[in-house]
């Protein structure tokens, strides 16, 4: 057994059900902020447009992979599933928020969402880390895998 597999097996045992309830809390509100973006994608172009430096052809693709990501990403954080993954493709979406959107507002207004996206920010990389817990969809061989150990 690997490191990787023995950080993985303890993670299991360790696991606290609550953090479950704030990765699932994390991936409803994923799910609700991706359903929003695409409800307004025009907002969310002209948003990007303002602040990057890309072509509007790109911005339009990223606009999407955005809602995409969002929606897809919060699903599987949601449920348990997939849950490295659904992080590791919202952590660039969330680094470019905090760039490209947030840093330019001001950052000491009382509802700024800079805050937020640092926190959101933070929750990923600690989802991407420990993964999910027990209050997850897991797989049949998965499960005989985990009781064989």
């Amino acid at each position: 057994m690997n490191l990787l597999q023995k950080f993985e097996y303890w993670g299991d045992r360790h696991h606290p059900k609550w953090l479950d309830i704030i990765r699932i809390a994390l991936g409803i509100f994923l799910l609700y902020k991706g359903i929003d973006f695409l409800r307004n994608t025009s907002d969310l172009v002209s948003l990007m447009s303002l602040r990057s430096p890309f072509g509007s052809f790109l911005i339009i693709l990223l606009g999407h992979y955005v809602t995409f990501a969002h929606i897809l990403g919060g699903f599987f954080l949601t449920i348990g599933m997939f849950t490295r993954a659904a992080c590791l493709i919202q952590i660039p979406i969330l680094i470019g928020a905090i760039i490209f959107v947030n840093s330019s507002q001001d950052v000491l207004r009382p509802y700024s969402e800079l805050f937020l996206s640092i926190l959101i920010l933070l929750l990923l990389i600690y989802f991407l880390i420990v993964g999910n817990g027990p209050l997850s969809v897991k797989f049949p061989e998965e499960e005989k895998k985990r009781s064989q150990k």
